[in-house]
């Protein structure tokens, strides 16, 4: 495959180009109720960092690999998608309490998208703490287990969780898109450290914070970026948190089993309690996700255009930060590539959205801002789904959301069609 380019146009840095969007959207918040015709027009600013160039990288097709891997990269992303598609067995590891026995399960429509999967975590507020239930199976469900087992001279079953009594917040989770993320994980820290920076000086009502976390594989404080609640820095340890949690396969970096229902005393039965993945799985599970390219863009119309204008001027890109440059990576296809996600990886607090889950430094309002890529192959959107159209996700947006969710019910008509095409060119 090979990435298909379109004009050239000059390179910005993050920061620049984080400054200039944030700069201009706060200005035309301020001024905008009702977004006059000459606010989205084609005077309204430059949206040449909106659109695709050559200097941007994109797919080809959803679910193809990077262009410009070498003979090797290329063989490592087919063992990753052989991985990937592989269903588990409980002989190799699987469960005794899991959600799906593979990988594309969730991620399969098309490769490495979303299925549109839901799971759920539970938790329990108490006097203004939150309580993940760890000793009732929480926070998140393991809805299938692996059945009977032999124990001794007889048998044992293992059935799958539910959300206990004592939980007084339950939430849906959304399986993500894997398209392009081995471009997120290559962009250094101090990016997304700048551009929260950024936010802050230009855009203080919606500026994103970065959730500082521990990474599992290398004990280092890393910005994360991968999950709702950016909980994740690394795809490595993305990948072996995927597979304990999601497949119940423990790994180097994640050697415990999840104790069903939070009954540890039940792993005695567990029929595989050694190490089940030695770490050649979960690597190859990281390959795949790595060499994943992005999402292809729509060709530009006057209605993507004239759309791209009004995606700054209600402020949608306060958050939804357009463009992306990766710093040094073993990949030379990755590094120092410009990219478009169309988000700050940041938590904003989202008022009534934030799903009441606590997450490390995530409190139950914080989120972070979805990347906007790929928004069609989505057969849902937001955390839990809740949304059947991009249309009905911007109406549903609060706290930090809420100014660019009264300026898109504003919008004319013809205004909001021009945004939804421009969002659907992504």
């Amino acid at each position: 495959m090979r990435t298909r380019f379109i004009h050239r146009a000059a390179p910005f840095t993050p920061a620049l180009i984080a400054c200039l969007f944030l700069t201009a959207c706060e200005t035309r918040n301020d001024e905008m109720t009702t977004a006059p015709p000459d606010q989205t027009s084609g005077a309204a600013g430059d949206v040449s960092a909106l659109t695709p160039s050559a200097a941007v990288v994109v797919g080809t097709t959803l679910g193809s690999p990077l262009a410009g891997l070498t003979g090797d990269e290329h063989a490592r992303f087919d063992a990753g998608v052989a991985e990937f598609t592989a269903a588990e067995e409980v002989d190799e590891g699987l469960g005794p309490v899991f959600n799906e026995d593979a990988c594309s399960v969730c991620h399969d429509a098309p490769l490495g998208g979303t299925t549109g999967r839901l799971e759920t975590r539970f938790g329990r507020w108490r006097n203004g703490k939150f309580d993940p239930l760890a000793n009732l199976g929480g926070s998140l469900i393991q809805d299938h287990a692996i059945g009977r087992v032999p124990a001794g001279r007889g048998f044992f079953r293992f059935v799958a969780e539910v959300v206990p009594r004592g939980a007084n917040v339950r939430t849906s989770r959304l399986t993500t898109p894997l398209f392009g993320l081995g471009l997120v994980d290559a962009v250094p820290d101090q990016t997304l450290l700048d551009l929260a920076r950024a936010e802050a000086r230009n855009s203080p009502n919606t500026k994103g914070t970065p959730h500082m976390v521990t990474d599992v594989g290398t004990g280092a404080t890393r910005v994360g970026r991968f999950g709702w609640k950016a909980q994740q820095a690394t795809l490595h340890t993305f990948a072996g948190d995927a597979y304990l949690n999601e497949m119940g396969i423990t790994s180097p970096d994640f050697p415990d089993e999840n104790c069903p229902q939070g009954n540890c005393d039940l792993l005695k039965f567990n029929p595989v309690p050694t190490l089940n993945d030695e770490g050649d799985g979960v690597t190859a599970f990281a390959d795949f996700m790595t060499m994943l390219a992005p999402p292809p863009r729509g060709r530009s119309t006057p209605d993507v255009e004239q759309g791209a204008r009004v995606f700054m001027a209600i402020g949608c890109a306060d958050c939804h930060t357009p463009t992306l440059t990766t710093g040094d990576s073993p990949i030379a296809a990755l590094s120092h590539k410009t990219f478009q996600p169309f988000s700050d990886f940041l938590l904003h607090n989202m008022g009534r959205l934030g799903d009441g889950i606590v997450q490390g430094d995530a409190g139950g309002r914080d989120m972070r801002t979805a990347p906007l890529w790929g928004l069609t192959s989505r057969p849902v959107y937001l955390h839990d789904g809740r949304a059947k159209t991009p249309a009905a996700a911007i109406l549903f947006h609060d706290g930090q959301g809420a100014k660019a969710r009264r300026n898109f019910a504003q919008l004319r008509g013809s205004q909001q069609q021009a945004l939804l095409a421009f969002l659907r060119s992504l």
